[in-house]
């Protein structure tokens, strides 16, 4: 099985990191459907951690492609973005979309993901 993440450290600030992976999301075709800010939902409830906020980015024309050949792969939609702090440095984290094959290999999906997988690599390192 592939790799299931894709992870690479930024030199930018955690706000600026998040701003560019939007930025680069939209300028590549993706819509940001939603943006978590885990470190504020944690701190309402009582509990401390560095920043992070999960990007949720998606294509229609891919995610209508996918949901048509098995509806259960919507468990692994949107495709997540994470920026995180730790340690003093930012990381940008994706899942990667090819490995959504691995998991519906009946889908016969490999060639979308593929393209997806291409795509959303292509946003993290633009955004870094």
């Amino acid at each position: 099985m592939e790799r299931f993440d894709y992870t690479v450290e930024t030199k930018k600030g955690f706000d600026e990191a998040v701003a560019a992976i939007e930025a680069k999301s939209k300028e590549k075709g993706f819509g940001v459907l939603h943006v978590h800010d885990v470190k504020a939902t944690l701190a309402s409830k009582g509990f401390d951690r560095e920043p992070l906020k999960i990007i949720e980015i998606c294509n229609a024309k891919y995610a209508s492609q996918v949901l048509v050949k098995d509806i259960k792969i919507s468990l692994m939609l949107p495709c997540p973005i994470s920026v995180y702090a730790e340690g003093g440095k930012t990381y940008i984290s994706t899942l990667r979309p090819k490995v959504i094959s691995d998991f519906y290999p009946q889908a016969d999906i490999r060639a979308i993901a593929e393209d997806v997988d291409r795509i959303v690599l292509s946003i993290v390192d633009d955004a870094k």
